[in-house]
């Protein structure tokens, strides 16, 4: 405890921290700085495997999942191969993998470079982890603050300081709050939707204020995917298995809410690049021009039925799961496979990465 006292002061009580972090990392060829590493936080768009060991359903370290990684092995990404944050980690030359913090075969090396602390199935509110059994994103800071103390120990203060303030953090949450807290659990009983998304847009607020407050100044915060859209929802979409426009009516206004408040609260971050990250649109277009990337298949998942399989009901002994998920929107009833997520991941990177200087 006192060690993480005396490494929050060195953030707190240094005026200009990122200034002065940056002597401690050397310039890219055109000068800008490099993220010396990347940090994701939330839900399973990000999870690279911190769900493997936890006492909960939403995990899928076993095959069919990740059978499109080199070795094939599963090893808890929600997907045929590689992950949002996976991508962007490659995308910045940063690393190939992002690691799980929560993996116990981690090794000191990794640590630096950052590492996931997402959770698949998590959320904003507190309600919605409680009720999947996965970590919470303040869960998810708490053992961000572990990570500080030994990064501390193995690298030294002024590294770690470095490394904190210059990295690039990437947050996905707000999906599984509408999907499970509020379109089938009892928060519809309570709220109406703007009342809703209002209260989640406060504790996401208030993460990113934690984060803030522990040195993180690169802040990449992701809207919902095109909620609505997904093999799973089409379920409900009738005979044509069409997207549900409420869904995706309260997904977009949920994410026009978030970034006005990223707009107000980023004016009193005064060292932070707080930039929204828009992966709704693009999914929506895959989904309306599916033909336009090369895609065939949209209204059903490669594996399983295609229509309800996640998690433990996307396995290997399903009969019908594709050959080829390069030809799928989605790999399962709710995850974009790897080349959907590549196409998303280009796009932020070209759009947004300049944002973050």
């Amino acid at each position: 405890m006192l060690v993480l006292q005396v490494q929050l002061c060195l953030w707190f009580c240094t005026p200009t921290y990122t200034e002065a972090a940056k002597e401690q990392l050397p310039a890219a060829e055109n000068g800008t700085l490099k993220f010396p590493g990347l940090f994701a936080f939330g839900d399973s768009i990000l999870d690279t495997g911190n769900n493997n060991n936890l006492a909960t359903v939403a995990k899928c370290n076993f095959p069919p999942y990740g059978r499109d990684l080199v070795g094939g092995i599963p090893t808890g990404r929600f997907g045929n191969g590689k992950v949002l944050s996976d991508l962007i980690a490659e995308g910045l030359g940063i690393k190939e993998l992002l690691p799980p913090y929560l993996d116990p075969n981690l090794q000191s090396p990794d640590l630096p470079t950052g590492v996931c602390f997402a959770s698949g199935s998590s959320g904003y509110d507190p309600l919605t982890p409680t009720i999947t059994g996965t970590l919470s994103v303040f869960k998810q800071l708490e053992l961000f603050k572990e990570y500080i103390v030994k990064l501390t120990g193995i690298i030294g203060e002024e590294r770690a300081r470095a490394i904190i303030a210059n990295s690039l953090y990437l947050v996905s949450a707000g999906n599984n709050d509408i999907l499970i807290s509020y379109s089938l659990i009892a928060r519809k009983l309570h709220y109406d939707f703007p009342s809703y998304a209002a209260l989640l847009v406060s504790m996401a607020s208030t993460f990113l204020k934690d984060l803030y407050s522990l040195g993180a100044r690169r802040i990449g915060v992701f809207s919902t995917a095109a909620v609505g859209c997904s093999p799973f929802d089409r379920n409900r979409g009738g005979l044509l298995r069409e997207c549900l426009e409420l869904e995706l009516e309260e997904a977009a206004w949920f994410n026009s809410q978030l970034s006005s408040e990223l707009d107000y609260i980023k004016t009193n971050f005064t060292e932070a690049k707080l930039v929204f990250l828009d992966i709704y649109h693009p999914l929506l277009d895959l989904n309306q021009h599916l033909h336009k990337s090369g895609f065939q298949v949209e209204k059903f998942g490669c594996c399983g039925t295609g229509t309800i399989g996640v998690a433990v009901l996307c396995n290997e002994f399903s009969p019908f799961t594709c050959t080829d998920a390069s030809k799928y929107l989605y790999w399962d009833a709710v995850h974009p496979t790897e080349r959907a997520l590549r196409i998303v991941a280009s796009q932020i990177l070209e759009k947004y990465i300049n944002s973050f200087f």
